[in-house]
Protein backbone atom coordinates (compact mmCIF):
# COMPACT_ATOMS: atom_id res chain seq x y z
CA UNK A 1 0.00 0.00 0.00
CA UNK A 2 1.46 3.37 -0.66
CA UNK A 3 2.31 5.92 1.49
CA UNK A 4 -0.16 8.99 0.65
CA UNK A 5 1.76 12.40 1.61
CA UNK A 6 -0.07 13.96 4.82
CA UNK A 7 -0.98 17.67 3.47
CA UNK A 8 -3.88 20.49 3.62
CA UNK A 9 -5.08 22.73 0.78
CA UNK A 10 -3.67 25.99 0.52
CA UNK A 11 -6.15 28.52 2.02
CA UNK A 12 -6.53 26.26 5.76
CA UNK A 13 -5.90 27.07 8.66
CA UNK A 14 -5.06 23.97 11.25
CA UNK A 15 -3.24 24.78 14.41
CA UNK A 16 -1.05 22.80 17.17
CA UNK A 17 -2.55 22.30 20.74
CA UNK A 18 -0.85 25.44 22.44
CA UNK A 19 -2.31 27.59 19.65
CA UNK A 20 -5.91 26.25 19.59
CA UNK A 21 -5.95 26.66 22.99
CA UNK A 22 -5.45 30.40 22.51
CA UNK A 23 -7.87 30.64 19.65
CA UNK A 24 -10.56 29.32 21.67
CA UNK A 25 -10.09 31.16 24.62
CA UNK A 26 -10.29 34.58 21.60
CA UNK A 27 -13.45 32.84 20.80
CA UNK A 28 -14.92 32.23 23.96
CA UNK A 29 -14.33 35.80 25.24
CA UNK A 30 -15.90 37.17 22.03
CA UNK A 31 -18.84 34.63 22.78
CA UNK A 32 -19.22 35.54 26.41
CA UNK A 33 -19.73 39.10 25.72
CA UNK A 34 -22.38 38.68 22.74
CA UNK A 35 -24.33 36.82 25.49
CA UNK A 36 -23.71 39.71 27.86
CA UNK A 37 -25.43 42.19 25.62
CA UNK A 38 -28.27 40.13 24.75
CA UNK A 39 -27.53 38.39 21.03
CA UNK A 40 -29.60 35.02 20.65
CA UNK A 41 -27.31 32.27 19.18
CA UNK A 42 -27.96 31.53 15.89
CA UNK A 43 -26.58 28.41 13.75
CA UNK A 44 -28.05 28.47 10.12
CA UNK A 45 -27.02 25.72 7.84
CA UNK A 46 -23.20 25.23 6.32
CA UNK A 47 -24.57 24.67 2.88
CA UNK A 48 -27.49 26.70 1.29
CA UNK A 49 -29.22 26.86 -2.01
CA UNK A 50 -27.07 28.39 -4.50
CA UNK A 51 -29.73 31.02 -5.38
CA UNK A 52 -30.07 31.90 -2.01
CA UNK A 53 -25.90 32.48 -2.13
CA UNK A 54 -26.33 34.24 -5.40
CA UNK A 55 -29.58 36.26 -4.45
CA UNK A 56 -27.60 39.61 -4.65
CA UNK A 57 -26.22 39.02 -8.21
CA UNK A 58 -23.69 36.97 -9.12
CA UNK A 59 -20.24 38.88 -10.15
CA UNK A 60 -17.36 38.00 -7.38
CA UNK A 61 -19.77 36.01 -5.30
CA UNK A 62 -20.23 33.53 -8.69
CA UNK A 63 -16.92 33.06 -9.15
CA UNK A 64 -15.47 32.61 -5.85
CA UNK A 65 -18.29 30.37 -4.15
CA UNK A 66 -17.63 26.03 -3.57
CA UNK A 67 -20.10 24.41 -5.36
CA UNK A 68 -21.30 21.19 -4.27
CA UNK A 69 -21.55 18.51 -6.86
CA UNK A 70 -25.03 17.02 -6.56
CA UNK A 71 -27.28 16.22 -9.27
CA UNK A 72 -30.51 17.45 -7.67
CA UNK A 73 -30.63 21.44 -5.56
CA UNK A 74 -27.10 23.31 -6.63
CA UNK A 75 -26.04 24.33 -3.56
CA UNK A 76 -22.62 25.86 -2.21
CA UNK A 77 -20.52 26.60 1.14
CA UNK A 78 -21.86 29.77 2.51
CA UNK A 79 -19.65 32.68 1.79
CA UNK A 80 -20.50 34.32 4.84
CA UNK A 81 -23.19 35.17 7.31
CA UNK A 82 -24.98 37.51 6.39
CA UNK A 83 -26.92 36.17 3.63
CA UNK A 84 -28.25 33.51 5.83
CA UNK A 85 -29.41 36.06 8.40
CA UNK A 86 -31.09 37.47 5.20
CA UNK A 87 -32.84 34.35 4.28
CA UNK A 88 -33.47 33.52 7.96
CA UNK A 89 -35.18 36.52 8.69
CA UNK A 90 -37.50 36.69 5.52
CA UNK A 91 -38.56 33.09 6.64
CA UNK A 92 -39.27 33.13 10.41
CA UNK A 93 -40.23 36.60 10.46
CA UNK A 94 -43.67 35.94 12.08
CA UNK A 95 -41.96 33.90 14.86
CA UNK A 96 -39.19 36.43 15.72
CA UNK A 97 -39.63 39.54 18.39
CA UNK A 98 -37.97 42.77 16.56
CA UNK A 99 -35.63 44.18 17.40
CA UNK A 100 -33.70 40.87 16.56
CA UNK A 101 -30.28 40.75 18.50
CA UNK A 102 -28.16 37.67 16.81
CA UNK A 103 -24.94 36.26 17.11
CA UNK A 104 -23.41 33.42 15.19
CA UNK A 105 -20.25 32.14 14.89
CA UNK A 106 -19.47 30.12 12.43
CA UNK A 107 -17.19 28.74 9.45
CA UNK A 108 -17.29 30.37 6.05
CA UNK A 109 -15.73 29.35 3.13
CA UNK A 110 -14.49 31.65 -0.41
CA UNK A 111 -12.65 30.52 -3.42
CA UNK A 112 -10.09 33.92 -3.16
CA UNK A 113 -6.69 33.79 -4.02
CA UNK A 114 -4.06 32.26 -0.70
CA UNK A 115 -2.83 35.27 0.25
CA UNK A 116 -0.80 35.91 3.34
CA UNK A 117 -3.47 35.74 6.72
CA UNK A 118 -6.13 35.40 4.10
CA UNK A 119 -7.98 31.97 4.21
CA UNK A 120 -10.42 29.83 1.86
CA UNK A 121 -11.90 28.45 5.12
CA UNK A 122 -12.19 31.18 8.52
CA UNK A 123 -14.55 31.85 11.05
CA UNK A 124 -16.73 35.08 11.45
CA UNK A 125 -18.28 36.34 14.48
CA UNK A 126 -20.80 38.71 13.59
CA UNK A 127 -23.29 40.42 15.51
CA UNK A 128 -26.87 42.41 14.38
CA UNK A 129 -29.93 43.72 15.82
CA UNK A 130 -32.51 43.70 12.77
CA UNK A 131 -35.38 45.81 13.10
CA UNK A 132 -39.08 45.88 11.75
CA UNK A 133 -39.65 48.10 9.23
CA UNK A 134 -37.29 50.93 11.20
CA UNK A 135 -34.50 50.38 13.68
CA UNK A 136 -34.10 53.37 15.89
CA UNK A 137 -30.09 55.12 15.45
CA UNK A 138 -29.14 54.46 19.05
CA UNK A 139 -28.74 50.74 17.64
CA UNK A 140 -25.85 52.13 16.01
CA UNK A 141 -23.99 53.04 18.88
CA UNK A 142 -24.73 50.48 21.19
CA UNK A 143 -23.08 47.95 18.67
CA UNK A 144 -19.46 49.07 18.97
CA UNK A 145 -19.58 49.23 23.10
CA UNK A 146 -19.46 45.59 22.32
CA UNK A 147 -16.56 45.39 20.65
CA UNK A 148 -15.13 47.07 22.75
CA UNK A 149 -15.37 45.40 25.63
CA UNK A 150 -14.77 42.45 23.75
CA UNK A 151 -10.71 43.59 23.41
CA UNK A 152 -10.73 44.89 27.01
CA UNK A 153 -11.35 41.51 28.25
CA UNK A 154 -8.95 40.08 25.49
CA UNK A 155 -5.86 42.23 27.19
CA UNK A 156 -4.27 43.33 23.63
CA UNK A 157 -4.44 46.87 24.67
CA UNK A 158 -6.50 50.12 22.61
CA UNK A 159 -8.58 50.28 19.79
CA UNK A 160 -9.83 52.93 18.06
CA UNK A 161 -13.58 53.09 16.37
CA UNK A 162 -13.07 54.68 13.27
CA UNK A 163 -16.87 56.40 12.48
CA UNK A 164 -18.76 57.44 9.30
CA UNK A 165 -21.72 58.18 7.76
CA UNK A 166 -22.29 56.99 4.00
CA UNK A 167 -25.04 59.33 3.60
CA UNK A 168 -22.65 62.79 4.06
CA UNK A 169 -20.86 61.68 0.90
CA UNK A 170 -23.57 60.90 -1.08
CA UNK A 171 -25.20 63.62 -0.95
CA UNK A 172 -22.03 65.77 -1.10
CA UNK A 173 -21.07 63.70 -4.73
CA UNK A 174 -24.69 64.99 -5.48
CA UNK A 175 -24.00 68.78 -4.87
CA UNK A 176 -20.60 68.34 -7.16
CA UNK A 177 -22.72 66.29 -9.90
CA UNK A 178 -20.83 63.02 -9.00
CA UNK A 179 -23.71 60.06 -9.99
CA UNK A 180 -21.34 56.89 -9.43
CA UNK A 181 -21.35 56.64 -5.93
CA UNK A 182 -21.06 53.25 -5.36
CA UNK A 183 -18.25 53.35 -7.52
CA UNK A 184 -16.51 56.41 -6.03
CA UNK A 185 -16.98 54.92 -2.67
CA UNK A 186 -15.21 51.56 -3.30
CA UNK A 187 -12.22 53.88 -4.60
CA UNK A 188 -12.23 56.29 -1.67
CA UNK A 189 -12.22 53.05 0.56
CA UNK A 190 -8.84 51.85 -0.79
CA UNK A 191 -7.15 55.11 0.12
CA UNK A 192 -5.55 53.77 2.84
CA UNK A 193 -4.32 50.95 0.90
CA UNK A 194 -3.26 52.63 -2.37
CA UNK A 195 -2.48 56.45 -1.25
CA UNK A 196 -3.68 59.19 -2.38
CA UNK A 197 -2.22 59.69 -6.00
CA UNK A 198 -3.39 55.86 -7.41
CA UNK A 199 -6.89 56.85 -5.45
CA UNK A 200 -6.79 60.12 -7.99
CA UNK A 201 -6.26 57.85 -11.01
CA UNK A 202 -8.86 55.80 -9.96
CA UNK A 203 -11.46 58.33 -9.82
CA UNK A 204 -10.41 59.87 -13.15
CA UNK A 205 -10.94 56.59 -14.84
CA UNK A 206 -14.61 57.32 -13.57
CA UNK A 207 -14.69 60.39 -15.91
CA UNK A 208 -14.20 62.77 -12.89
CA UNK A 209 -12.63 65.44 -13.80
CA UNK A 210 -9.63 67.84 -11.56
CA UNK A 211 -12.15 70.19 -9.65
CA UNK A 212 -14.61 67.12 -8.63
CA UNK A 213 -11.06 65.49 -7.62
CA UNK A 214 -10.36 68.02 -5.57
CA UNK A 215 -13.38 68.41 -4.09
CA UNK A 216 -14.09 64.92 -3.13
CA UNK A 217 -10.31 64.93 -1.16
CA UNK A 218 -11.07 68.45 0.41
CA UNK A 219 -14.15 67.19 1.95
CA UNK A 220 -12.93 64.02 3.29
CA UNK A 221 -9.38 65.39 4.07
CA UNK A 222 -10.34 66.16 7.46
CA UNK A 223 -9.05 63.27 9.57
CA UNK A 224 -6.39 65.29 10.90
CA UNK A 225 -8.56 67.31 13.16
CA UNK A 226 -10.39 66.90 16.64
CA UNK A 227 -14.47 64.85 16.54
CA UNK A 228 -15.56 68.48 17.38
CA UNK A 229 -13.91 70.22 15.07
CA UNK A 230 -14.76 67.95 12.35
CA UNK A 231 -18.12 67.86 12.99
CA UNK A 232 -18.29 72.02 13.48
CA UNK A 233 -16.64 71.97 10.26
CA UNK A 234 -19.01 69.87 8.75
CA UNK A 235 -22.26 72.02 10.21
CA UNK A 236 -21.04 74.79 8.86
CA UNK A 237 -21.31 73.54 4.94
CA UNK A 238 -23.75 74.56 3.09
CA UNK A 239 -25.31 71.84 1.74
CA UNK A 240 -29.26 72.20 0.96
CA UNK A 241 -29.04 68.16 0.30
CA UNK A 242 -31.29 65.75 2.63
CA UNK A 243 -28.79 62.93 2.08
CA UNK A 244 -26.28 64.82 3.58
CA UNK A 245 -28.15 66.48 6.69
CA UNK A 246 -29.46 63.04 7.34
CA UNK A 247 -26.18 61.50 7.46
CA UNK A 248 -24.78 64.19 9.90
CA UNK A 249 -27.69 64.47 12.40
CA UNK A 250 -26.45 60.31 12.11
CA UNK A 251 -23.34 60.77 12.60
CA UNK A 252 -23.55 63.43 15.88
CA UNK A 253 -25.88 61.31 17.15
CA UNK A 254 -24.01 58.00 17.03
CA UNK A 255 -21.04 59.85 18.15
CA UNK A 256 -22.45 60.99 21.47
CA UNK A 257 -24.32 57.66 22.10
CA UNK A 258 -21.17 55.59 21.62
CA UNK A 259 -19.17 58.10 24.20
CA UNK A 260 -23.22 56.99 26.50
CA UNK A 261 -22.51 53.17 26.54
CA UNK A 262 -18.91 53.55 27.65
CA UNK A 263 -16.71 54.06 24.70
CA UNK A 264 -13.93 56.52 25.75
CA UNK A 265 -14.09 59.59 23.46
CA UNK A 266 -10.40 58.98 22.45
CA UNK A 267 -11.15 55.56 21.27
CA UNK A 268 -13.32 57.23 18.95
CA UNK A 269 -12.47 58.77 15.46
CA UNK A 270 -14.72 60.44 13.29
CA UNK A 271 -13.14 59.54 9.67
CA UNK A 272 -14.57 60.35 6.26
CA UNK A 273 -12.56 57.93 4.45
CA UNK A 274 -14.16 55.13 5.69
CA UNK A 275 -17.02 53.99 3.55
CA UNK A 276 -16.81 50.47 3.66
CA UNK A 277 -17.19 49.84 -0.31
CA UNK A 278 -20.16 47.89 -0.05
CA UNK A 279 -23.25 49.04 -1.32
CA UNK A 280 -24.75 46.83 1.23
CA UNK A 281 -24.36 49.64 3.72
CA UNK A 282 -26.52 52.62 3.66
CA UNK A 283 -25.32 54.32 6.49
CA UNK A 284 -22.99 54.44 9.55
CA UNK A 285 -19.96 52.56 9.05
CA UNK A 286 -17.42 51.46 11.08
CA UNK A 287 -13.64 50.40 10.87
CA UNK A 288 -11.83 49.40 14.29
CA UNK A 289 -8.02 49.47 15.00
CA UNK A 290 -5.91 48.17 17.66
CA UNK A 291 -3.56 50.85 18.59
CA UNK A 292 0.08 50.57 17.60
CA UNK A 293 -0.74 47.76 15.20
CA UNK A 294 -2.64 49.74 12.57
CA UNK A 295 -0.66 47.73 9.81
CA UNK A 296 -2.38 44.42 10.78
CA UNK A 297 -5.52 46.02 9.43
CA UNK A 298 -9.02 46.41 10.59
CA UNK A 299 -9.59 44.21 13.17
CA UNK A 300 -14.29 44.31 13.02
CA UNK A 301 -15.92 46.16 11.14
CA UNK A 302 -19.21 46.58 9.69
CA UNK A 303 -22.30 49.15 9.62
CA UNK A 304 -26.03 49.99 8.95
CA UNK A 305 -27.96 48.72 6.27
CA UNK A 306 -31.68 49.65 5.47
CA UNK A 307 -33.11 46.59 3.97
CA UNK A 308 -31.45 43.61 5.15
CA UNK A 309 -33.98 40.98 3.14
CA UNK A 310 -34.81 42.61 0.10
CA UNK A 311 -34.17 39.85 -2.19
CA UNK A 312 -36.25 38.03 -0.20
CA UNK A 313 -39.30 39.78 0.81
CA UNK A 314 -40.80 42.88 0.21
CA UNK A 315 -41.04 43.39 4.11
CA UNK A 316 -38.43 46.10 4.88
CA UNK A 317 -36.07 44.76 7.54
CA UNK A 318 -33.21 47.62 8.86
CA UNK A 319 -30.20 46.42 10.67
CA UNK A 320 -26.83 46.68 12.22
CA UNK A 321 -24.12 45.02 12.57
CA UNK A 322 -20.46 43.97 13.03
CA UNK A 323 -18.17 41.34 12.00
CA UNK A 324 -14.89 40.02 13.28
CA UNK A 325 -13.05 37.79 11.11
CA UNK A 326 -11.67 35.60 13.74
CA UNK A 327 -9.53 33.47 11.81
CA UNK A 328 -7.36 36.56 10.01
CA UNK A 329 -7.54 38.16 13.08
CA UNK A 330 -5.77 35.29 15.20
CA UNK A 331 -2.95 34.69 12.42
CA UNK A 332 -2.29 38.86 12.62
CA UNK A 333 -2.10 39.00 16.65
CA UNK A 334 0.40 35.65 16.77
CA UNK A 335 2.23 37.13 13.73
CA UNK A 336 2.78 39.91 15.67
CA UNK A 337 3.64 38.41 18.85
CA UNK A 338 0.91 39.96 20.86
CA UNK A 339 -0.60 36.82 21.82
CA UNK A 340 0.63 35.19 24.86
CA UNK A 341 -0.35 31.65 26.19
CA UNK A 342 -2.79 32.22 29.44
CA UNK A 343 -1.70 29.69 31.87
CA UNK A 344 -5.29 29.52 33.50
CA UNK A 345 -8.19 29.03 31.06
CA UNK A 346 -10.36 27.16 32.93
CA UNK A 347 -11.47 27.10 36.87
CA UNK A 348 -9.63 23.57 37.27
CA UNK A 349 -6.97 21.63 35.53
CA UNK A 350 -6.32 18.38 37.51
CA UNK A 351 -4.11 15.33 36.31
CA UNK A 352 -4.81 12.19 38.32
CA UNK A 353 -1.74 9.69 37.93
CA UNK A 354 -1.61 6.05 39.17
CA UNK A 355 1.52 5.07 40.63
CA UNK A 356 1.07 1.76 39.24
CA UNK A 357 -1.76 -0.56 37.56
CA UNK A 358 -2.95 -2.18 41.26
CA UNK A 359 -4.32 1.96 41.88
CA UNK A 360 -5.94 2.00 38.27
CA UNK A 361 -9.39 1.19 39.50
CA UNK A 362 -9.41 3.70 42.40
CA UNK A 363 -7.52 6.48 40.20
CA UNK A 364 -10.74 6.53 37.97
CA UNK A 365 -13.02 6.02 40.55
CA UNK A 366 -11.24 9.44 42.07
CA UNK A 367 -11.38 11.07 38.17
CA UNK A 368 -15.29 9.90 37.86
CA UNK A 369 -15.69 11.88 41.36
CA UNK A 370 -13.89 15.14 39.61
CA UNK A 371 -15.33 14.98 36.42
CA UNK A 372 -19.14 14.44 37.81
CA UNK A 373 -18.73 17.39 40.09
CA UNK A 374 -17.89 19.75 36.70
CA UNK A 375 -14.10 19.69 37.68
CA UNK A 376 -12.09 19.69 34.68
CA UNK A 377 -9.60 16.71 34.83
CA UNK A 378 -7.83 13.95 32.80
CA UNK A 379 -6.53 10.44 33.86
CA UNK A 380 -2.52 9.83 32.95
CA UNK A 381 -3.45 5.87 31.87
CA UNK A 382 0.41 4.70 30.25
CA UNK A 383 2.34 2.67 31.97
CA UNK A 384 5.97 4.47 32.32
CA UNK A 385 7.79 6.17 34.90
CA UNK A 386 6.96 8.99 37.26
CA UNK A 387 9.46 11.28 35.75
CA UNK A 388 7.75 10.45 32.62
CA UNK A 389 4.19 11.59 33.42
CA UNK A 390 5.39 14.72 35.54
CA UNK A 391 7.08 15.49 32.24
CA UNK A 392 3.81 15.27 30.50
CA UNK A 393 1.89 17.77 33.17
CA UNK A 394 4.69 20.17 32.69
CA UNK A 395 3.97 20.16 29.03
CA UNK A 396 0.44 20.45 29.27
CA UNK A 397 0.54 23.78 31.35
CA UNK A 398 -0.89 21.53 34.47
CA UNK A 399 -0.35 22.64 37.72
CA UNK A 400 -2.02 20.54 39.86
CA UNK A 401 -2.05 16.17 40.10
CA UNK A 402 -3.59 13.97 42.65
CA UNK A 403 -1.06 11.16 43.05
CA UNK A 404 -2.68 7.94 44.13
CA UNK A 405 -0.06 5.21 44.95
CA UNK A 406 -1.13 1.94 47.07
CA UNK A 407 -1.32 3.89 50.74
CA UNK A 408 -3.67 6.69 48.83
CA UNK A 409 -6.01 3.50 47.83
CA UNK A 410 -5.65 1.89 51.67
CA UNK A 411 -6.31 4.99 53.34
CA UNK A 412 -9.19 6.26 50.83
CA UNK A 413 -7.53 9.27 50.53
CA UNK A 414 -4.93 11.48 47.18
CA UNK A 415 -2.24 13.09 47.69
CA UNK A 416 -2.45 16.75 46.04
CA UNK A 417 0.83 18.01 44.61
CA UNK A 418 1.13 21.62 43.24
CA UNK A 419 3.89 21.78 40.52
CA UNK A 420 4.93 25.19 41.14
CA UNK A 421 5.58 25.00 44.41
CA UNK A 422 6.02 21.73 45.29
CA UNK A 423 3.88 21.34 47.65
CA UNK A 424 2.06 18.09 48.15
CA UNK A 425 -0.12 17.32 51.00
CA UNK A 426 -2.36 14.11 51.59
CA UNK A 427 -6.34 14.64 51.49
CA UNK A 428 -9.55 12.59 52.08
CA UNK A 429 -11.65 11.74 48.87
CA UNK A 430 -14.60 12.74 50.59
CA UNK A 431 -13.53 15.94 51.32
CA UNK A 432 -11.70 16.47 47.57
CA UNK A 433 -14.31 18.24 45.83
CA UNK A 434 -14.96 20.88 48.89
CA UNK A 435 -11.95 21.58 48.81
CA UNK A 436 -11.05 22.15 45.36
CA UNK A 437 -13.97 23.88 44.53
CA UNK A 438 -12.91 26.45 47.80
CA UNK A 439 -10.45 27.12 46.25
CA UNK A 440 -8.17 26.33 48.53
CA UNK A 441 -5.21 25.18 46.22
CA UNK A 442 -3.13 27.40 43.71
CA UNK A 443 -4.54 26.60 40.59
Amino acid sequence: MDIVNPSILSGFMELLPDEQKLFDEIKLTIEKNFIKYGFVNLDTPLIEKEEILLSKGGGETSKQIYRIDKESTPQALRFDLTVSLARYVAMHANELNFPFRRYQIGKVYRGERNQKGRYREFYQCDIDIIGNEKLDIVNDGEIPSVIYNIFSDLGLGEVTFRVNNRKLLNGYLELISVSDFESIMRTIDKLPKIGIEKTKLELEKFGLNSLQITQIFDFINLTELENTEILDKLLKIEISNDSYSEGLGELVKVYEYMKMFGIPEKNIKIDLTITRGLDYYTGTVFETFLNGYESIGSVCSGGRYDNLASNFTKQKYPGIGLSIGLTRLFYQLNDSKLLKKQEKTVSHNILVIPMNEEVLDYSIEVVNLLRNNDINSQIYLETVKTKKKFNYADKMGIKNAIIIGETEKQNNTVSLKNFDNGNQEELKLENLVEILNGGKYEN
